[in-house]
């Protein structure tokens, strides 16, 4: 088949799967014609229906097989049929009533498109390889399950958080298995582990994951935190909200949150957007060498000074240019606070005062002591 033939039958299966009646009509008709599956609340049987759907499309854009981000959702699946007590027998059958209906309503959108039924059929050739690699792993997740040998609840709910925020079609086929709704958008809450109330909130909020991550508290939540979430008083980096494909880029920018909240001694829920400007200056190790090494000299020559330079003007900068308070926050005389803006001021060429001026001159202090230097 030629690659502009492919590509047209490929965009009309997206049309089909795109149209808005498509997935409550495979629905209905599942839930009609499966029995054991007509318990299922519906949004559960469309998540994964939707999740499918993507992940072929996909494929035969490509002309490829499953991959296995793809098979690790469709074990998920098979998992969580198991648990819910729906036979194999009546999981596949729901697959084979969805198929023959997408099938058919394609097979009517080709002819009023005027697209040859043989090359729609070369399509559906490659379409069973795919579906048959997901049936045999769907089968073995199904059996295995039902033997005692799949994950706990607590790894299961790990899994699907890493691959959320992994971003990409791992994302939303994990979003999908978690029975997360995509259509406002999620968000990223991060926080370091403390075992404290922040933790529990998280836990206890409705349509959300949350977990422990690489060292952090991490929590993908279906709408912004809880009230009581805020109340907690943890500091916490939010971003968000976006689809699920761009979970691995809001991770980051809950991270960098985090990190501009702690460097300004907030508390509680920071989203990103309050804290913007420092949270895009820690993200930017290469500039922050260039602006250190500008001022390597400067630095050298304050000597045994430079520590306690570089603090007082965090503390300034970091309480509102108040010397008062900068210099209780460092145990020191509010004169102290102001000699060593000025030595600052005189070594580096930096004016504080100024908007710009004082942003580098924040910046520069806090890479001089450290993202998590003392004061």
């Amino acid at each position: 088949m030629r690659h502009e033939d492919w590509d047209s039958v490929v965009d009309l299966m997206e049309r089909v799967v795109g149209e808005d009646d498509l997935l409550p009509s495979v629905v209905s008709g599942v839930r009609t014609t499966v029995r054991e599956v007509a318990g299922l609340a519906p949004a559960d049987i469309a998540g994964h229906t939707r999740a499918l759907l993507a992940a072929a499309t996909r494929a035969l854009a490509a002309r490829r097989g499953p991959t296995e981000t793809e098979l690790s959702f469709v074990a998920e699946l098979g998992h969580t049929r198991a648990r819910q007590g729906v036979p194999i027998e009546a999981v596949l059958g729901a697959i084979h009533v969805a198929e023959r209906a997408i099938w058919s309503r394609a097979r009517e959108a080709a002819a009023v498109a005027g697209i040859e039924a043989h090359l729609l059929l070369d399509v559906r050739e490659l379409y069973d390889d795919w579906a048959e690699a997901v049936r045999a792993r769907l089968i073995q997740a199904h059996r295995a399950a039902g033997t005692g040998r799949a994950t706990g609840a607590e790894d299961r709910d790990l899994t699907i958080l890493r691959r959320l925020l992994e971003g990409g079609s791992a994302a939303a086929l994990a979003a999908a298995e978690a029975g997360l709704p995509v259509a406002g958008g999620l968000w990223v809450l991060v926080a370091r582990p403390d075992g404290g109330a922040l933790e529990h909130a998280l836990r206890d909020q409705p349509q959300a994951l949350a977990g422990h991550l690489d060292g952090l508290l991490i929590g993908v939540l279906a709408q912004a935190p809880t009230a009581r979430a805020a109340r907690t008083g943890t500091v916490a980096g939010l971003a968000g909200p976006a689809e699920p494909e761009e979970l691995g880029g809001v991770r980051r920018l809950a991270l960098a949150a985090l990190t501009a909240a702690e460097a300004t001694r907030r508390s509680g829920v920071v989203h990103v957007a309050d804290v913007a400007v420092l949270a895009a200056l820690a993200e930017r190790a290469d500039l922050a060498t260039v602006l250190t090494e500008r001022h390597l000299v400067a630095w050298t020559a304050l000597g045994a000074q430079a520590e306690p330079v570089a603090l007082a003007v965090r503390a300034w900068l970091e309480d509102g240019r108040d010397v008062t308070a900068a210099a209780e926050r460092l145990f020191v005389h509010p004169n102290t606070v102001r000699n060593r803006v000025q030595r600052f001021t005189d070594v580096t060429g930096i004016d504080p005062f100024d908007t710009f001026g004082a942003l580098n001159a924040w910046w520069l202090c806090r890479v001089r002591l450290g993202s998590g230097g003392p004061g």
